[in-house]
């Protein structure tokens, strides 16, 4: 079913902006997945996402941390800050009015953030994982044959990503693709770019 394709895309997406886990990422075969998913659901995004499996190898874990830490953390500028909040609301300032709506919206699907997670609710990892949640509780419905909620969840999944994801995702995307030297990362960027615009 390609909605439970779709649902893993954005769960692998989503852990690629994690801090890097090199060695689960290869052990969990995360690439071959993603470019296995992708393939089925949006082919242009496939080619990128194999390119990833293929520059990880040749980056150190420290490589890896050291850029993650320099393009989404700090501590001083974010060379691509990833909170939708920069992007959407005036000023761009983290936890603007745009990231109220997101905890609101999160709330109301009675989701609670885990005591763990010390990063912004509209964090980029956050929102993909989040799209994610929505294919799996349309597909849940689908499987107690109840259309009506299934509908709900599909019309959720649009409103969140025409909203929360497709306004400002472009712009990050190229942020990090002017910022980075790093492989890996370049390359996350084209793919994530690729598959939001046909998601």
């Amino acid at each position: 079913m390609l909605s439970k394709i779709k649902e893993n895309c954005f769960r692998l997406l989503s852990a690629c902006f994690y801090e890097p886990q090199k060695k689960l990422f290869i052990e969990e075969n995360l690439f071959a997945n993603l470019t296995e998913g992708l393939q089925q659901v949006c082919p242009d995004a496939a080619v990128f996402s194999n390119d990833m499996g293929n520059s990880i190898h040749s980056c150190t874990d420290e490589d890896l941390n050291v850029e993650y830490a320099r393009l989404f953390v700090g501590p001083f500028e974010l060379l691509a800050p990833p909170y939708g909040s920069v992007y959407l609301d005036d000023g761009g300032r983290v936890m603007g009015d745009s990231t109220m709506k997101v905890i609101e919206i999160y709330q109301n699907e009675g989701l609670a953030k885990n005591d763990d997670f010390k990063d912004l609710p509209d964090h980029i990892a956050v929102e993909m994982e989040f799209m994610s949640y929505l294919i799996f509780k349309e597909r849940e419905a689908l499987e107690k044959s109840d259309s009506d909620a299934a509908k709900e969840y599909v019309d959720k999944q649009e409103y969140f990503l025409n909203n929360f994801i497709r306004p400002w995702v472009p712009q990050f995307c190229s942020k990090i693709k002017a910022g980075t030297d790093n492989a890996f990362y370049s390359v996350l960027a084209d793919c994530v770019s690729v598959f939001i615009a046909r998601a």
